[in-house]
């Protein structure tokens, strides 16, 4: 199973790359309304025992650079969703 997921082109431009075991995401929130949701994401993370799960890193114009451990991905794809800057989050099953 694959998670897949949508989003607002107008709220956030966001993309991800497989590095080794874990994923980058270069995420920019467009939205004003939006601009403290990746803090507040950040914070979810910051907050528990594991240090290297997600690793927030904040850059200019509300651009920020992700690296989340490939464990941790359904949790950080889900803290998207909850903050509202994915729009739709399905598993798919993926073909042979």
């Amino acid at each position: 199973m694959k998670l897949n997921y949508e989003w607002n082109q107008h709220v956030i431009d966001i993309s991800e790359d497989e590095v080794l075991n874990d994923i980058e995401f270069s995420i920019k929130v467009l939205t004003p309304s939006h601009f403290d949701d990746m803090k507040s994401i950040q914070k979810v993370f910051e907050s528990n025992d594991d240090i290297t799960d997600v690793l927030v890193y904040t850059y200019t114009n509300h651009e920020y650079r992700v690296i989340v451990r490939k464990d941790y991905y359904v949790d950080f794809i889900l803290q998207l969703m909850k903050n509202q800057l994915l729009t739709k989050v399905e598993w798919k099953k993926e073909l042979p």
